[in-house]
This record gives C-alpha cells, sequence and structure tokens, in this order.
C-alpha cells in the first residue's frame, strides 16, 4: 500500500477512540469538491505501509486506534495484509471508504479486520455522473451500506454539502436509504486543490447551517440517527 499522508493523532475521526489517520494515495471516483485531491495521483511524501506500521509500534499503548481513510483504501489489493498486522499491534480499526467495493468491504467484516466503517453518500442518482465522475456510484455505495446493516457492523454513512446541492436534494437523499444508527452531514469547505473546469461549480452556493437547522425535523423522518456540527 502507498500512502500519501499520516495524521499523528486525531480524537474526532474515530468514534470513541484516540486515533491516527493514514491517507492511501489513489480513487476510482473524481469528485468535483473533493478535498483531498493531491492524493489521486502519486506525489511526495509518500509512506509505505511498513512506515505506517513501524509508526504504530511506536504508539502502542498510546493511541487506540487507525483510520485508514484516502484517496479509497479497497482499491489495494494487499489491504488486507495491511490490516491484519494492524490487529496484530492490538489497534481498533476505522475504514473510510466511497463504497465502491461492497465485495471488500464485506470480506474485511467476515474476517473482523474493521471495528468501524465510514461510507460516503454522495449525491442522487441522476447527479452521480456530473458529481462523481462515476454513473453508478449511488447503487455501489447503497450496497455497501446496506450489507454493513446486514453484518451488524458499527458504521456511518456520511453526506457532503457540495456546492449546488439543494435542500429538497439531500431530503431525498435521506429518504433513499434505510434509517440508519448514523447519518452524518458535513459542511463544505473550499478545497486546497482543484481543477480550473470546476472552479465555477465550486462557487456555487452551499447549505449552511441554517439551512440545515431548517430542515432538521424533515431529514429525522428518514434518518433519525442525524449527525450534524452545530456549533
Amino acid at each position: 500500500m502507498i500512502f500519501g499522508g499520516l495524521q499523528k493523532v486525531s480524537t474526532i475521526d474515530f468514534p470513541g477512540n484516540l486515533s491516527c489517520v493514514a491517507f492511501v494515495r489513489g480513487c476510482d471516483l473524481d469528485c468535483f469538491y473533493c478535498h483531498n485531491r493531491e492524493l489521486l495521483s502519486p506525489g511526495e511524501g509518500e509512506l509505505t505501509s511498513g512506515e505506517v506500521l513501524d509508526f504504530l509500534r511506536r504508539r502502542q499503548g498510546l493511541l487506540d486506534g487507525i483510520v485508514v481513510s484516502g484517496g479509497e483504501p479497497t482499491l489495494y489489493s494487499d489491504l488486507t495484509d495491511f490490516l491484519k498486522q494492524v490487529k496484530a499491534l492490538g489497534f481498533q480499526i476505522k475504514l473510510d471508504t466511497n463504497g465502491q467495493h461492497p465485495e471488500v468491504v464485506q470480506a474485511l467484516i467476515q474476517q473482523r479486520l474493521v471495528d468501524y466503517v465510514a461510507v460516503d453518500w454522495k449525491a442522487l442518482p441522476q447527479h452521480c455522473l456530473e458529481v462523481t465522475g462515476r454513473e453508478n456510484a449511488w447503487e455501489k455505495a447503497r450496497q455497501t451500506i446496506l450489507l454493513l446493516m446486514d453484518e451488524k457492523t458499527a458504521f456511518e454513512a456520511r453526506t457532503t454539502l457540495y456546492p449546488g446541492l439543494t435542500r429538497g436534494e439531500l431530503l431525498e437523499l435521506a429518504s433513499l436509504l434505510p434509517p440508519l444508527p448514523r447519518y452524518r452531514i458535513n459542511f463544505f469547505h473550499q478545497p486546497p486543490e482543484f481543477r480550473p473546469e470546476d472552479q465555477q461549480r465550486l462557487e456555487l452556493p452551499c447549505l449552511s447551517k441554517k439551512d440545515l437547522a431548517a430542515i432538521e425535523t424533515a431529514i429525522r423522518s428518514f434518518q433519525p440517527g442525524l449527525i450534524w456540527q452545530r456549533d
């Protein structure tokens, strides 16, 4: 596995755990609002899985877990081996995924290699191509979310309020899934890098905390496990 960065400590990325966050390189989606665009291709500052494991060995007894994020971790054929080594060191594991490879997520669950999963629930079916670069991204993500429910794994789905997303579209997006244990809504932040052709879209209006508060009750009618940062 090739990592593009390592956040040495986080109190917010892994619920209930003090963790580090390791970001892999490469993704099979190309979301116009991506906040980690520098990870989509090879670059400077790369770390090997061995270097990440060495870091974890030095943090045994200090950290509870690791978040494996990206990029997209499930693209790596050696993800399973890496997670087995992490587990052998005694760490809890959270996987951040775009949900495009439900079969990989299912195999990891069945091998008890993940303790918590966060799946991106990005856009309505009719908007997936323009938002993510892949027309059926919503379908694969939904498959991943449903299997997590079936496996009774601790998880959350999460939606970023990307520029141009409306109140009505957010409500519809929330309604397309059964009631989840946790449905997290993240507010948009301007990415440090973006494609020039995406600048106009990135300048579209974004839903605010005031907007979300106005429709919170309606969202909760579909997703009572709604989570969002009020302050």
